[in-house]
């Protein structure tokens, strides 16, 4: 336990590198420790907190939009989109009994803060940080007891625990996400209750609820997915996130942009939400190999296919390609491809990829927003010195649904902030992760 002092810098950065768990919190994974939280000023947090809500009447949206697809009553094109590369099986699952209305409880954005203000590139509803951001605001309160954290200090662990009925709940990791078992791990045993964390390819079901730390790609490795999933369709357990792979899929963010869509999407958000969400949502499409008319063109974008994307000069590439999801490289920003960031070839290999793959594989392009710059002090281990590094930040609020599926809270921010020649922002050794404060 770190004492509560207000220590000069250094001291502090070095209290907060010392207090590490033994074996960390990422598995072989490190980043640069700063003394100090990220600064949020009180009216953005304010946004922030209004967010939460609005995300979850969209994921309940993108359920609804979806279920109707599947019932015929929208195009049927919606959910074909949605379902491609994906097992019928696990489809069927994610429909089945008390699962057919049920959504994620916890909604992560990735926000990128730019000079006019900040873009949402994507949700995610199985992230990791939740035990890091849960450590990073403990600590950082000790060290900087006069920080206020955006969702408090024990924000994160009342907002993990809100997420179940009862503290109790079986916590379940699988292999490919073995890096993120350290934080699991280190927040069961912070948290009241009684929290278990499990190898997923050994589970067993019990009665107990049980929190899913594995993307659903991976569920061929879990051999009791199949109860788990019977369980859940009796309500004899709940499922955090339920096995729906549609809300899984980053191709929400181009289907929300799409025309004929339009008014379901303001039917279902409500005028303010939808416009709300215009506004953080970069424009996107999904990438379509189908010809369009020889009258028209791809809205937004000027082509009749997107295999013209590969004649694009570097002005023109402010894009983003990414797999849309249930894919071992659409996490983690491992199938990203910036166009301004690539050359020429590079770009022409990632497009005619993104087209070829549709069939299993869809990809979505997006508008490439940039970050801000920003400084930000940190503890360089080879001098012992505090440095000063400009770079551009990626905040995710952590915002939990409880239990009974209505109130939404924020539970707190983390900044990642990587130095400026990067331009996929994510976690990595020379960026700095700190807790948020309101200023």
């Amino acid at each position: 336990m770190i004492e509560k002092t207000i220590a000069d810098p250094v001291s502090r950065a070095r209290q907060i590198q010392a207090a590490l768990p033994e074996g960390g919190l990422f598995a072989e994974k490190a980043w640069r420790i700063s003394p100090e939280p990220f600064p949020l000023d009180k009216g953005f947090v304010k946004q922030l907190e209004k967010l939460g809500p609005v995300f979850l009447k969209f994921q309940k949206a993108c359920d609804t939009i979806y279920r109707r697809s599947r019932n015929g009553s929208l195009p049927g094109w919606i959910a074909d989109y949605l379902d491609r590369g994906k097992p019928s099986s696990l489809i069927e699952m994610g429909m089945a009994g008390s699962l057919a209305e049920a959504t994620p409880r916890v909604i992560r954005p990735d926000l990128i803060l730019t000079e006019a203000g900040f873009t949402a590139t994507e949700l995610d509803s199985v992230p990791g940080g939740i035990g890091l951001t849960a450590w990073l605001e403990q600590i950082y309160s000790q060290t900087n007891p006069e920080a206020n954290f955006v969702g408090g200090e024990r924000g994160m662990f009342e907002g993990f625990a809100s997420l179940f009925k009862e503290p109790r709940a079986d916590i379940l990791v699988s292999k490919e996400s073995a890096d993120y078992r350290p934080e699991m791990e280190w927040i069961s045993h912070e948290l009241e209750g009684d929290w278990q964390v499990h190898d997923a390819e050994t589970y067993e079901v019990s009665d107990r609820d049980v929190y899913r730390f594995f993307e659903l790609f991976d569920l061929p490795n879990i051999p009791s997915a199949a109860s788990i999933g019977d369980a859940v369709a009796k309500g004899e357990i709940e499922l955090i996130s339920p096995f729906k792979p549609w809300l899984e899929e980053k191709l929400w963010s181009a289907l929300f942009w799409s025309h004929p869509l339009k008014d379901v999407w303001r039917r279902e958000l409500r005028e303010g939400n939808w416009k709300r969400l215009q506004s953080i949502f970069p424009q996107s499409w999904v990438v379509d190999p189908a010809d369009v008319p020889h009258h028209a063109v791809i809205p937004g974008l000027g082509i009749q296919h997107f295999s013209e994307l590969k004649g694009f000069s570097q002005s023109e590439r402010e894009l983003v390609l990414k797999l849309s999801g249930f894919n071992e490289r659409a996490w983690g920003s491992r199938s990203v491809t910036i166009g301004q960031d690539s050359s020429q070839e590079e770009w022409g290999k990632a497009v005619d990829e993104a087209v070829s793959s549709f069939d299993d594989a869809p990809f979505v392009l997006q508008r490439f927003h940039g970050g801000k710059l920003v400084e930000h002090p940190w503890l360089n281990p080879e001098t012992g010195q505090i440095e000063i590094m400009e770079g551009r930040v990626r905040l995710c609020p952590y915002y939990f649904v409880e239990a009974a599926g209505k109130n939404v809270r924020l539970g707190g921010v983390l900044a990642t902030i990587c130095p400026a020649d990067k331009k996929v922002l994510h976690g990595m050794s020379d960026a700095i992760l700190v807790p948020c404060q309101i200023v």
